[in-house]
């Protein structure tokens, strides 16, 4: 992790000296690169710091991450409102010197004994674990719900509604905010697998509830428009607390001990793949289809939740001996 957060330290620097679509494009590769291996480790160090409850670690250290996005969001504002060369780089190279400051503050940290692999394991465990590749589609295709607060709600906002433009820097503040003082109290009640299966059938309730109120914000005067937009992110927040504790839940408590690095790294791989995606449906499926795509969108979360229990179940039936045993006692 200290590895990876030091080349990503690099490639941000780097990004000041960027002329050209090539360079922007070799240097962005490095750094996603590097983040995908941070991500795989930092799953598997947060098992081992967090102790016996890696779910409700995990809840405090997503508080701290949206702090993060509030503060960083302040700065890039700073930035913008200077449009200065100056401050541009003076927030690049900020950016660059806080990956480099987690990578020296990783030395505080004791060091944790490799956990040895039951014999005849196979290597590439992750990969032949049915259940856990399930969930990794099924959370990959959940996290369409993050560019629909980033993306595709704004778009919304300005072509199809009446509601003011500063509606969308609400919106933001709001998820932001909700997500800073709600993930730690709901995440501390979601440990095990089977509460993770049940809060991701939340999660898909939520957006159901959600996906409607942000369309019909489309056919409201102008106040009404923006009371119900921050409504519905309201509700969209409280969403994915929900389904975030419960992909914490279930990533965890699903992977053994041992192989923590490589089930972590397989969630991220099936998460970035559906962030990848992600842009591409939401702007030409839901735009496309207006408000019946939103409707649409809304029995698609729905449906992937709706499929939280089962997965649990058939999760933990697929769970050698001692994965149950910590299940109960958990």
């Amino acid at each position: 992790m200290m590895l990876a957060l030091a080349v990503q330290a690099m490639s941000m620097a780097a990004l000041v000296l960027v002329e050209s679509w090539a360079a922007l494009t070799i240097i962005a590769t490095v750094d996603q690169i590097a983040a995908a291996a941070g991500g795989a480790a930092w799953g598997a160090l947060v098992v081992r710091v967090g102790g016996d409850r890696p779910a409700l670690f995990r809840a405090k250290l997503r508080t701290f991450v949206n702090l993060g996005v509030i503060l960083g969001t302040v700065g890039a504002g700073l930035a913008l409102a200077a449009d200065t060369r100056g401050a541009y780089v003076t927030l690049i190279l900020g950016n660059a010197a806080s990956f480099a400051l987690c990578a020296v503050l990783l030395l505080l940290l004791p060091r944790y004994p490799v956990l040895a692999a039951p014999p005849q394991q196979r290597r590439w465990l992750a990969f032949t674990d049915r259940p856990f590749l399930t969930f990794t589609a099924l959370y990959g295709a959940m996290g369409l719900q993050y560019p629909v607060v980033s993306l595709l709600l704004p778009i919304w906002i300005s072509e199809h509604t009446e509601a003011p433009r500063w509606t969308v820097a609400a919106l933001f503040a709001v998820n932001a905010a909700f997500c800073v003082l709600m993930q730690t109290r709901i995440g501390s009640r979601i440990e095990t697998p089977h509460d993770g299966g049940r809060a991701f059938r939340t999660a898909g309730l939520l957006f159901l509830v959600s996906c409607p109120m942000m369309a019909l914000a489309a056919y409201t005067p102008v106040w009404a428009a923006a009371g119900l937009v921050l409504a519905a992110i309201f509700v969209h927040s409280l969403a994915e607390v929900w389904e975030s504790s419960a992909g914490f839940a279930l990533g965890f408590g699903l992977a053994p001990d041992h192989a923590q690095g490589q089930y972590q790294g397989l969630l991220g791989l099936g998460f970035s793949a559906g962030q990848a995606l992600a842009p591409a449906i939401l702007t030409t499926v839901v735009l496309g289809l207006g408000t019946a795509g939103w409707l649409l969108l809304a029995v698609f979360f729905a449906a992937l939740g709706a499929a939280g229990p089962s997965l649990a179940r058939w999760g933990m039936r697929t769970r050698p001996q001692p994965g149950i045993a910590a299940e109960v006692t958990g």
